[in-house]
């Protein structure tokens, strides 16, 4: 005979699940009354775009104040990358806090900031016949890395006596960040058309995207065409161009789109060629994202400035690195002030940061990442060799442990759904409502999960995707 569980358990039950929500509304509330979100039209919360409260993180879990879990399929706007509360983490953070938790960098100096950089430039990209990385510069976010970039490669041909070396070349479709400069080599209407009056001017070479590649044509070609016309564009510039920034392999903020590596190999032998300074753009696509621990790996080139944050820190604090060469460095060695660079943050280097830095790189070691997300992204293949068999997806591609579908109408990249049906947003919301957080860039939606994501957990991102599509093309 079956055991009655009592009713007093079942009130209990209903009891804490009335208090969760309620709780979770209260924080709605509370959260609406006074923060303005980033990258949001706040117009849109509570209704039409919901907001997520969240209590605590657990590995690739979100947990709200009612205990409902829900799968962080974007790792945190891709910073996430071992998993929430990762406790080696935590715990490097909280010794290095109990030690010094924030000193000035300018004349200076401590552990974590000295062995964070031995420790990049030791695995950094490297080139046969090339010098390698060897100086780090820090900075606090994405955006900040860009701006310190941009401004050493135009600094350095002002102090070389180059002053008319003014203008940078990016790639169209590109996503650099936020701020000022930033945002002048990106070209993302939605970011950039508001503030170009105040933009920098930038030449934008066609980008060699694969899924703008004629029919009939191969991503190869497609690359091979693309650095073509970045030729073109190089020679009708001749001594006016100090640098060309791109994200090695994929244009995420660009709705990850995708390129074969034979593109960065041809842009490297251009920039030589042209004297201009190639930035790698690796704040999104570094540490393991692509397949190896740097993007620029995949085709064996190494950047004279490579650009590094987000996953960084394993998510857990803000940092960013520049990687420099000798030679750019030398040039700023001199006894006038004026060709010093001054660029600085009150929190360049912060102790803790690094020391959550170091930690992440010692679970790469500890756990062998890179080898694991061989094997992870191999079944993130065959899941989403699934749900692209869906009839409204027009394309699904992955690099490493990225993987995007893109939606158009009946699968024809000819025919996009009408941005008025806002099809990605009404997806986000399906797939919120099923446990499982996606932001989709656009009309296109994709998986870009903390490493640690498990078999249960890929079939539940895999089933919901799929489910999140067909509710919001029906």
């Amino acid at each position: 005979m079956k055991t009655h569980v009592p009713m007093i358990n079942d009130k209990r039950v209903d009891d804490a699940n009335t208090h969760g929500r309620e709780l979770t509304d209260r924080w709605r509330a509370r959260d609406l009354a006074v923060l303005w979100h980033p990258c949001t039209q706040m117009r849109e919360h509570p209704d039409t775009l919901p907001l997520l409260p969240v209590a605590r993180g657990e590995g690739a879990w979100l947990i709200g104040h009612d205990g409902r879990r829900t799968l962080d399929a974007i790792s945190s706007w891709w910073t996430n990358i071992h998993g929430h509360s990762e406790p080696r983490i935590a715990e490097a953070i909280g010794r290095q806090a109990r030690t010094l938790e924030h000193v000035i960098l300018a004349g200076v100096s401590h552990a974590p900031a000295v062995e964070l950089a031995e420790r990049l430039l030791a695995m950094a990209p490297r080139q046969a016949g090339r010098a390698p990385l060897s100086k780090v510069f820090y900075a606090d976010n994405g955006s900040a890395g860009v701006e310190v970039a941009l401004k050493m490669a135009f600094h350095w041909f002002r102090n070389q006596g180059e002053p008319q070396r003014t203008r940078f070349v990016a790639l169209e479709n590109g996503y650099h960040g936020e701020t000022i400069g930033a945002l002048s080599v990106g070209d993302i209407p939605l970011y950039r058309r508001v503030y170009a009056p105040l933009l920098a001017e930038c030449l934008f070479a066609p980008s060699p995207d694969a899924y703008t590649a004629p029919e009939g044509c191969s991503a190869q070609a497609h690359a091979e065409a693309a650095a073509d016309a970045l030729a073109r564009l190089l020679d009708a510039h001749p001594g006016e161009i100090c640098a060309l920034i791109l994200e090695p392999r994929v244009q995420c903020a660009g709705g990850m789109r995708m390129h074969d590596p034979v593109y960065l190999k041809r842009v490297r032998d251009l920039c030589d060629v042209h004297g201009v300074f190639l930035i790698a753009d690796e704040i999104a696509v570094g540490f393991g994202r692509t397949g190896p621990m740097f993007a620029s790996e995949d085709a064996g080139v190494m950047p004279d400035l490579l650009c590094l944050s987000k996953g960084l820190t394993g998510g857990a604090l803000p940092l960013a690195a520049v990687l420099a060469t000798q030679a750019l460095y030398g040039g700023f060695l001199d006894d006038s002030r004026e060709k010093a660079f001054l660029h600085s943050h009150s929190y360049t280097g912060n102790p803790l940061a690094c020391a959550a830095a170091l930690a992440s790189l010692d679970i790469f070691e500890q756990d062998g990442v890179l080898p694991r997300n061989r094997d992870t992204s191999a079944k993130m293949r065959r899941f989403a060799a699934e749900v692209g068999k869906h009839r409204h997806i027009a394309d699904v591609r992955q690099a490493g442990m990225i993987v995007a579908f893109e939606l158009t109408r009946d699968g024809d990249k000819r025919t996009p759904f009408d941005p008025a049906l806002r099809i990605g947003l009404r997806a986000y919301r399906a797939a919120l409502a099923r446990g499982v957080l996606l932001r989709p860039l656009g009309d296109v939606l994709y998986w870009m999960p903390p490493y640690c994501i498990d078999d249960a957990q890929l079939q539940l991102l895999a089933e919901t995707t799929l489910a999140a599509i067909e509710e919001a093309t029906a």
